[in-house]
């Protein structure tokens, strides 16, 4: 048990209204510090809000090993905040806020009542009698005279009645990523913290969409339409073929939805190196090619093609102007067309822009901060949530390593003051 603090000092300093802020204030204000929370925005929670307006998927209830490798190359490094606020963890604190769970048959882990704002509004005023005090509409512009150590330490705001100013002993950020601005979630952060000289990884777009030349025919026909079932298909940068079955969305622009959201990754990188990357889909997962040659095959009589393949093999709508208009020039070869069939080619140009993304790759550098989040070079300042450098897949994983850096930023905040409180005596 840590040990109390001096509930005299300035107060903690808790920049950003997500998911990761709200839990670093939870953490500080639970033994007994004052906390200022403040955001940019009219009110708090409004990514978290609008990602729940379709479920809200707070995690995922897949074994651990499974669960910690959908964080890729970042696992090492979130594997111990996350092994401490896990997936049980985290529906014992919504249990305790009123809210039951429930594991759904993805294994996904939703409210009962599916929805985002109840689980806020009971999280709010918890955190209300806890002492914590939301400051909104101001927008962090950085500190003067930080060093960690002294009393006076100024945190600067924008807000709509000027300049404002504040103490503040320790500081949490958890000012979210690069994608949905007009949420909060800008990345204005990331050039003034570089100019700390603290190292930032470009933001990048994270479980996003790509951008397909269609034409100006498929696009206006087929542009909303869902595609489902299809396998893609594609070589990762270990030059290992990689398949995964689900489905997508077309758009006006390209394609996007959660399978394509769930290879952004990979895709993204491809696209990086080489300028496109090129992805393949079997558009008819449940036959194999010898059954689709044989349909082709099959005597058609008077019948066109888009007719045979509608008959033969089901293959119509978005599916068949797909085929249509990425492999034209197969139809007058039975197989020519099978194996389009089984592994149409769909080169990816690019991803969307940013802000159009569900969340960003990149932002604080783990080599920058310390086993508790804290920026080793700005002592009392610790980084949470979307701003460092991490992603993952949609299906609770975000949310999750969201509510676990909170959660450790704020022990990390505890512990640190803790030690200097020590180490002035």
């Amino acid at each position: 048990m840590m040990q109390p603090l001096d509930q005299s000092a300035h107060p903690i300093a808790i920049i950003g209204g997500g998911p990761a802020g709200l839990m670093a204030a939870e953490v500080v204000a639970e033994h007994g510090l004052s906390v200022h929370l403040y955001d940019a925005m009219p009110s708090v929670g409004r990514k978290f809000l609008l990602a729940g307006k379709g479920g809200m998927n707070l995690t995922h209830a897949e074994p651990r090993d499974a669960f910690l490798s959908r964080y890729g190359q970042r696992r090492p490094q979130l594997e111990p905040f996350i092994d401490a606020f896990d997936t049980e963890a985290l529906r014992s604190w919504a249990h305790g806020l009123g809210i039951e769970t429930f594991v759904g048959t993805s294994n996904r882990v939703f409210p009962k009542d599916m929805k985002a704002a109840p689980l806020l509004r009971a999280w709010l005023h918890r955190l209300r009698e806890r002492g914590v005090q939301f400051h909104m509409r101001h927008r962090w512009r950085g500190w003067s005279g930080w060093s960690g150590n002294a009393r006076d330490n100024h945190v600067i705001f924008d807000t709509p009645d000027g300049e404002h100013t504040a103490h503040a002993d320790a500081i949490v950020l958890a000012l979210g990523g690069g994608s949905w601005a007009r949420l909060g979630s800008d990345g204005a952060w990331a050039p003034w913290l570089k100019q700390q000289g603290v190292a930032v990884t470009t933001l990048r777009p994270s479980n996003c969409g790509f951008e397909v030349n269609w034409s100006e025919h498929f696009q206006s026909r087929f542009s909303g339409h869902p595609v489902k079932p299809v396998v893609a298909s594609w070589t990762d940068a270990a030059g290992v073929a990689q398949r995964r079955q689900g489905e997508f969305v077309v758009s006006s622009s390209g394609i996007e939805g959660s399978l394509i959201y769930a290879l952004s990754a990979p895709l993204r990188e491809q696209i990086a190196a080489t300028g496109s990357a090129r992805l393949y889909l079997d558009l008819l997962p449940g036959k194999d090619l010898s059954q689709v040659i044989e349909g082709i095959g099959h005597p058609r009589g008077s019948r066109s093609m888009a007719s045979h393949l509608q008959s033969r093999l089901g293959l119509r709508g978005v599916k068949a102007g797909l085929l249509r208009e990425c492999a034209a020039a197969d139809f007058s070869d039975p197989v020519r067309l099978a194996n389009a069939i089984k592994a149409l080619s769909l080169t990816l140009n690019a991803t969307r822009p940013l802000d159009e993304a569900i969340s960003s790759a990149g932002g604080v550098a783990f080599d920058a901060l310390d086993s508790h989040l804290m920026i080793q070079s700005l002592p009392g300042v610790f980084c949470a949530g979307e701003m460092l450098d991490w992603e993952a897949p949609t299906g609770g994983y975000l949310l999750t390593a969201c509510f676990a850096s909170g959660r450790a930023a704020g022990l990390g905040t505890l512990a640190w003051l803790k030690e200097r409180a020590r180490s002035a005596r």
